[in-house]
């Protein structure tokens, strides 16, 4: 019986790490846009939000 609980508590706590993780994924992904962005905005030749936020989605995705 011991045992059995035991487990149910190991399967939660994977489940809500995995959670926690996945979420906090997105987060460091929009972290890393917004520093680009602030970056883009600071060259000889600044873009617009929008141009920037774009470059910098898609330069972010190709090095994952």
């Amino acid at each position: 019986m011991f045992k059995d609980k035991k487990n149910i508590i190991i399967i939660i706590s994977i489940i809500f790490g995995l959670y926690i993780i996945l979420d906090f994924r997105d987060h460091n992904f929009k972290k890393a846009v917004d520093a680009c962005i602030v970056g883009s905005k600071k060259q000889e030749q600044p873009m617009s939000t929008k141009e920037a936020k774009k470059f910098c989605e898609d330069k972010i995705r190709e090095k994952k």
